[in-house]
């Protein structure tokens, strides 16, 4: 039973380095098409996609 603890550790740590990173992508590519779909719009359009 020991032995399993560091391999345990090591999948908790590799899937909250995967799911922290698909956050970073999907948060970038959201903000990226955000921006070009604002590029048409108003400014005031850009503040209520930061609250979302």
């Amino acid at each position: 039973m020991p032995q399993m603890a560091p391999l345990l550790w090591f999948n908790l740590m590799l899937l909250f380095t995967f799911c922290f990173f698909f956050y970073i992508i999907m948060n970038y590519f959201m903000l990226k098409h955000s921006q070009i779909k604002n590029q048409k719009m108003s400014p005031m359009n850009s503040e209520k996609n930061w609250q979302w």
